[in-house]
C-alpha cells in the first residue's frame, strides 16, 4: 500500500505553538521534507526527533517531488513541514500534493500556526471576509500594479512583505488605496511582537525613520464601496496615474510607459485609453 503525505504545520516563533499530534507525526514519519535541513533539525533536536530530513525547497521542488512520490507509492510515509508555519501558504509544497493527489496517494494536513491567520485575528479590523495575497512583488511596478488589482475588493486585504520593503509598501498603498485603515504585524509569537495600528498615513510615518526587523503581515481595510465605477476603471486609474507622474517631472511618453506598465497594460492599449479618457473628459 502507498504511504501518506503529511502536511505539517510548525511554529512561527515560539516552539510552545506547535501541537502534540505534530510532533507525534514527525517522530513516526519514514522521512521529513524541509525547506532548510539544518533550521528544521533544529526545531526536531528540541523535541527528541531523529527522523531523517530531505530537502525540498522552491529550486529543487519539481525533480524532488518525483523522487518523494516514488518514496510514497513504495509505502513510506512522509511528513513536509516549511521553515516556519503552515506548508504552502506561500511556501513551496504545491507540487508534491499535486502530484500525491494525482497518483491517488493520501495527503493529511496536520494544521496548525500560520501567520497571516494570526496576525487577522488580533488586527482590529474586519474579520468576515478577507482576502490573502501573499507576498507582495518587490519591484516597484508590479507592487503597485497588484494593489491596483485589488483596489476595489470588499474585504480586509492581508499581505507578507519584508522589513525593508515596508516603507515603499505603504507608500504605494497610500497612493493607490488612499488613506485606509491598516495594521503591520511583525516578530509574531516571539518576544518583540508588536502590532502596529493607524491609517496609511500614520504607519508610513511610524516606519519613515526606522529600519524594522523581522518578516511582517500587512493587514489594509477592504474598499469600502464609496468609489464609483467610473472612478475606479481601468481608464481613470491610468490617467490619474500619469498625471501623478507627470507633475513629479516626469516625460510624457515616459509616464505613459511607466502607468502601463504598473497597471500590466500593453503601452498601445494604455495609449487608446488615454486618449478615449481625455476625450470623454473634453466633452
Amino acid at each position: 500500500m502507498a504511504g501518506k503525505l503529511f502536511i505539517i504545520a510548525t511554529p512561527i516563533g515560539n516552539l510552545e505553538d506547535i501541537t502534540e499530534r505534530a510532533v507525534r507525526m514527525l517522530r513516526e514519519a519514514d522521512l521529513i521534507a524541509c525547506e532548510d535541513t539544518r533550521h528544521t533539525r533544529k526545531l526536531l533536536n528540541h523535541f527528541g526527533i531523529s527522523t531523517t530530513t530531505i530537502s525540498y525547497h522552491e529550486h529543487n521542488e519539481q525533480s524532488r517531488a518525483e523522487e518523494l512520490c516514488g518514496l510514497l507509492e513504495a509505502g513510506k510515509s512522509i511528513a513536509l513541514v516549511s521553515d516556519a508555519g503552515t506548508p504552502l501558504i506561500s511556501d513551496p509544497g504545491f507540487r508534491v500534493v499535486n502530484a500525491a493527489i494525482e497518483r491517488g496517494i493520501s495527503v493529511v494536513p496536520i494544521p496548525g500556526p500560520v501567520a497571516f491567520a494570526a496576525a487577522l485575528s488580533a488586527s482590529g479590523l474586519p474579520t468576515d471576509q478577507f482576502y490573502f495575497a501573499g507576498f507582495l512583488p518587490p519591484r516597484g511596478s508590479a507592487r503597485r500594479a497588484k494593489l491596483n488589482e485589488v483596489r476595489a475588493i470588499p474585504a480586509t486585504l492581508v499581505f507578507y512583505e519584508a522589513p525593508h520593503r515596508i516603507k515603499a509598501a505603504l507608500k504605494d498603498a497610500l497612493e493607490i488605496f488612499g488613506d485606509r485603515q491598516a495594521v503591520v504585524a511583525r516578530e509574531l509569537t516571539k518576544l518583540h511582537e508588536e502590532f502596529t495600528r493607524g491609517t496609511l498615513t500614520e504607519l508610513l510615518q511610524r516606519f519613515a525613520d526606522s529600519e524594522p526587523r523581522g518578516e511582517m503581515v500587512l493587514i489594509i481595510s477592504g474598499s469600502d464601496g464609496s468609489i464609483s465605477d467610473s472612478e475606479t476603471s481601468p481608464e481613470t486609474r491610468l490617467c490619474d496615474r500619469i498625471d501623478q507622474l507627470e507633475r513629479d517631472g516626469v516625460e510624457s511618453k515616459t509616464a505613459l510607459k511607466q502607468a502601463a506598465k504598473e497597471l500590466g497594460l500593453k503601452r498601445d492599449d494604455a495609449y487608446r485609453m488615454m486618449v478615449n479618457q481625455k476625450n470623454r473628459r473634453s466633452k
